[in-house]
């Protein structure tokens, strides 16, 4: 009786460890050419069990530039991450709740209104966790464009 309780006891223990998030840091990288940017979206867990991450992006170009900001967090479920680009090769990186614009000649990521959104972008892949939760970068040729729901 004793062992089968000690069993039980370690496959929850076992259970529980295994469904905790990491708070070590993961990076998804895509490279954009042309424009020539290298970006990077790193997803770092606040909360052992929630589904609740923060989010930073880097872009690098070829001319050495390099520009980093903090996005939105995720506070459940939301930390997909939609890329486009303008007929200026301005990157646009589009969450649920917030809209990020990198300006290569001012090397510089920025925080915009949805409605600054260019209506010419052409979307070019997202940020998110495949089937197996792994995060990742999913380009336009894998999977298409899954717009956000405005609450």
């Amino acid at each position: 009786m004793k062992d089968s309780v000690f069993v039980s006891g370690v496959l929850c223990l076992v259970t529980l460890l295994a469904s905790c998030n990491s708070d070590v840091p993961v990076t998804a990288t895509t490279e954009l050419d042309p424009p020539g940017y290298s970006v990077a979206l790193t997803r770092m867990a606040t909360h052992p069990f929630l589904a609740r991450f923060n989010l930073k992006v880097m872009i690098r170009t070829r001319s050495g530039c390099s520009a980093t900001s903090e996005l939105f967090p995720d506070t459940g479920g939301v930390s997909r991450r939609n890329l486009y680009l303008d007929s200026s090769d301005r990157l646009y990186v589009v969450g649920q709740f917030d809209v990020r614009r990198f300006d290569q000649g001012r090397c510089l990521v920025e925080l915009i209104e949805f409605r600054s959104l260019e209506s010419s972008t052409t979307y070019v892949g997202s940020f998110d966790v495949d089937q197996n939760w792994n995060w990742t970068f999913f380009p336009v040729d894998v999977r298409s464009e899954q717009p956000f729901e405005k609450l």
